[in-house]
């Protein structure tokens, strides 16, 4: 299975095993979908800002229901997803300033 998504920014985003791991733990509903969180990454619907630094790229999965993955992209050393989740409050998301695009 892939690791690696290529964002917006033309950056390769790490989504490590152990993290995976990880996230689908906190997230059940995401269990089986590492793919569908790697595209988010590479065909977001929009990249939002996050408060520390980190991005979040959002896309529709089903009418209604968006999948949001938040990642960092800062340097060389620093390029992973950290986490992601399912969501329908897609208001408290437009808040958010919009990166992209």
């Amino acid at each position: 299975m892939k690791t690696l998504a290529l964002s917006k920014n033309g950056v390769p985003i790490r989504l490590p095993d152990g993290r995976w791991a990880h996230i689908e733990h906190e997230h059940d509903d995401l269990s089986g979908l590492k793919d569908e969180v790697l595209r988010t990454v590479t065909e977001p619907d929009r990249i939002l800002a996050g408060g520390e630094g980190e991005l979040l790229a959002v896309r529709e999965v089903k009418s209604g229901k968006w999948l949001v993955v938040v990642y960092r992209e800062l340097s060389a050393s620093d390029r992973f997803v950290i986490t992601a989740h399912l969501t329908r409050r897609i208001r408290q998301l437009e808040r958010r300033k919009v990166i992209w695009p």
